[in-house]
């Protein structure tokens, strides 16, 4: 499995996590922050999907930008997650992701 630390205003809220093919959005016990996305409320504390979440897709880079990040930091085309974790620190919005501490 793999993961990233989700953070929103720079507090952890929780983990976006690859198992398999299959996606979690998971929220820290103690988190009582605004949620990650309106799809993904903090009530429910875990969510699970079959590819990745709308949401962390669409803060994805796309084109040129998208196959600048690829050469760069040599990822495949079809690891979301690093290239989330890549450019994590420059998001659009409240949200952030990094890599596990």
């Amino acid at each position: 499995m793999r993961s990233a630390q989700v953070y929103v205003h720079d507090v952890l809220a929780g983990a976006l996590e690859e198992d398999g093919g299959r996606w979690f959005v998971r929220y820290v016990a103690d988190y009582d922050g605004p949620p990650i996305s309106l799809r993904l409320p903090v009530a429910g504390r875990t969510f699970a999907f079959d590819s990745l979440p709308p949401f962390f897709d669409g803060l994805l880079p796309e084109g040129i930008m998208l196959e600048g990040l690829l050469r760069t930091c040599k990822l495949d085309r079809h690891d979301y997650l690093g290239q989330l974790i890549s450019v994590g620190e420059d998001l659009v919005g409240a949200v952030t992701v990094r890599e596990p501490k």
